[in-house]
């Protein structure tokens, strides 16, 4: 947001002591961790600066297969920050349990790489629709296959962040598994 509060994922932040922000100009800010959500893999960090660019939300319930996304970060060493790459989104609700959590992601063929994490994944009106969370790949670089949690999770995440420090979820009490043989 311009009022400098930045979202990001927790694994980016999680165990950090001192946090610092560069901006694109290369000015530098200390900052402090609002709330971090562990499920989500999400957390929101604020440097004290205020009108700062930001990036608008778009709408999960909007997002096609076969869209065109650009993915935002910084991967693999500080020589290599700023990078953009293109792409589609592959697939749409790829379901992955983590612990309690189930994650919906959002799948895309633009290059995220080690070092992209916490980054946006944006539309082509520069709308953030997901934040680049993981990649799938047998030799840690890019195999084409990324994910991003959906804005539409981050909006509420970063929201209850922002407002209390912390993420409350309802809990209906039912867990899934796969189905075996016998049960088919």
């Amino acid at each position: 947001r311009s009022d400098g509060y930045i979202v990001t994922n927790n694994h980016v932040v999680e165990g950090a002591t001192n946090l610092q922000v560069q901006l694109f100009d290369e000015s530098r800010f200390d900052a402090e961790v609002v709330g971090t959500d562990p499920q989500s893999d999400l957390a929101v960090i604020k440097i004290d600066a205020s009108d700062l660019p930001s990036v608008s939300f778009g709408n999960s319930d909007e997002l096609r297969v076969g869209q065109w996304v650009m993915a935002f970060g910084s991967p693999l060493s500080p020589q290599l920050s700023n990078t953009v790459t293109a792409g589609i989104i592959s697939a749409l609700g790829r379901i992955q349990q983590q612990g309690p959590a189930v994650q919906n992601y959002i799948q895309t063929d633009a290059a995220i790489n080690p070092g992209n994490s916490g980054g946006p994944l944006v539309n082509l009106r520069g709308q953030l629709i997901g934040i680049n969370t993981a990649i799938y790949t047998r030799t840690g670089g890019y195999q084409g296959i990324g994910f991003s949690i959906p804005v539409d999770i981050v909006r509420n995440v970063t929201d209850q962040l922002i407002e209390s420090g912390s993420v409350r979820r309802a809990r209906l009490g039912v867990e899934f598994t796969a189905a075996t043989e016998s049960l088919i």
